[in-house]
């Protein structure tokens, strides 16, 4: 294959920095929110709060990672691109490969979960009601960034919205003395929380997986990371305090919807449509950036010949990469043949996460180390000291995040080694010669 047969339509740039953080903070303020607070006051009490300032920690270095490689060398589908291209074609292969199964797990996951929340309200069939969900979200998808964009700044205000009315109105009510020292329980337990906590921010980089549709990327992305950082943290820190000042760490921990019962506090009966809408709200959003990152992945694959080019074409009117984003929901709506009990699938979401996570803080090291062409290119000016030690700190955090989850539940570690396993033989088989696409 040659560099004739890689599509010669661009991605269009339509992204601008309110997107970039609506894409990150939309991310990471998610479906987590509503469920990790009761085992977080459950292991560390009152500490969830410190927990959550720490959980942010090795986020931090995650985001540095991204936002310097992509001031420096901003794709679409960059966390399959960089491995492939500074580590190894293969490994970014595997890393991509294994985010298949864990963008289908989380889908399917965060629909059911969805039309769980929605019954609720009123009774809905649950696998028709999944499918129509996962066909808005990848129609709007194919039709443009632009609009995967607007939606998700839309929903996001929603969201924050809601929490506003949570706070502004739970606070008054709140009760110091249900809290108690944050250091109640010692630092053990905090620190036993942060691996919970963690959750609440994954997918802050978002933005990097569209580098090729954002206006200015080497300079938006990293100001959009970082303002989508500070946001969540606020937000979560916020919503956070208010459930715990209403509730108490123990009524919290023994609460099977945390944030609906504290909101009951002030709110009364008026807080289960307010709680189910903005899950709801939370949900989509999610959904919308997953379906986004996972149909990129199959593009950067497709226009480097690992997959069919076919998957490299895009839209001659909206712009899209059309193919790929029908895979992906092909693939999605595979996902309503999974058994309805998912708990190990969500678990493994986070696995290939990390690795993404430790292969790009890698890249990182490996450009200041090898490519000093590329790292001169980077508009984020961080010295390469300080990109090598944030590097590495990241590929440490991610290593240990991993191997803290094994005592969990090994299943989902054995899906992913059996799922790569089936990724090598098709490498081996195929034998892909991939095409070096343009810089």
């Amino acid at each position: 294959m040659t560099e004739k047969t890689v599509e010669k339509a661009q991605l269009k740039r339509h992204v601008g920095l309110t997107g970039v953080v609506m894409f990150g903070a939309g991310t990471a303020i998610g479906v987590s929110i509503f469920s990790v607070l009761a085992p977080a006051a459950e292991v560390g009490g009152a500490g969830l709060l410190l927990a959550a300032v720490l959980a942010a920690v090795p986020m931090v270095f995650f985001a540095v990672a991204y936002a310097w490689l992509a001031s420096a060398l901003p794709k679409s589908g960059a966390s399959y691109e960089w491995p492939r291209r500074f580590i190894h074609p293969f490994v970014g292969f595997v890393i991509s490969w294994m985010r298949i199964l864990s963008n289908v797990g989380a889908m399917t996951v965060l629909a059911t979960v969805l039309v769980n929340y929605l019954g609720r309200a009123v009774e809905l069939p649950v696998k028709p009601t999944m499918a129509l969900v996962l066909t808005a979200i990848f129609a709007l998808n194919y039709i443009g960034v632009r609009m995967v964009a607007r939606a998700q700044t839309i929903l996001m205000i929603v969201l924050l919205f809601v929490f506003a009315i949570f706070v502004g109105t739970g606070l008054p009510a709140a009760d110091t003395d249900h809290v108690g020292p944050l250091l109640a329980m010692g630092w053990p337990a905090v620190f036993a929380a942060v691996p919970l906590m963690i959750s609440l921010f994954l997918g802050i980089e978002s933005a990097v997986e569209i580098g090729e549709e954002v206006k200015d990327p080497q300079r938006t992305i990293p100001r959009g990371i970082s303002l989508a950082i500070l946001l969540t943290l606020v937000v979560y820190l916020l919503v956070a305090a208010t459930a715990l000042l209403l509730l108490g760490p123990e009524k919290l921990a023994a609460s099977a919807a945390p944030l609906l019962d504290a909101a009951r506090v002030p709110l009364g009966d008026y807080a289960v449509p307010l709680i189910v809408g903005a899950a709801a709200v939370s949900i989509l959003k999610t959904l919308n950036s997953t379906a986004l990152m996972f149909s990129r992945a199959l593009y950067a694959m497709g226009r480097t010949g690992v997959f069919s080019p076919v998957l490299g074409r895009i839209h001659p009117r909206f712009g899209t990469p059309h193919m790929a984003i029908l895979l992906a929901y092909a693939c999605a709506m595979s996902g309503l043949l999974l058994p309805s009990s998912l708990v190990f699938l969500l678990l493994a979401v986070n696995i290939p996460t990390m690795l993404k996570y430790m292969a790009c803080s890698f890249c990182a090291v490996r450009i200041v180390d090898r490519h000093k062409d590329v790292a001169a290119r980077a508009e984020l000016k961080l010295s390469h000291r300080t990109v090598r030690l944030v590097g590495h700190l990241g590929m440490l955090a991610a290593a240990l995040i991993i191997v803290a989850g094994i005592e969990a539940d090994w299943r989902p570690y054995a899906l992913v080694v059996g799922w790569a396993l089936v990724g090598c033989i098709y490498w081996i088989v195929r034998k892909p010669a991939p095409v070096t696409a343009d810089d």
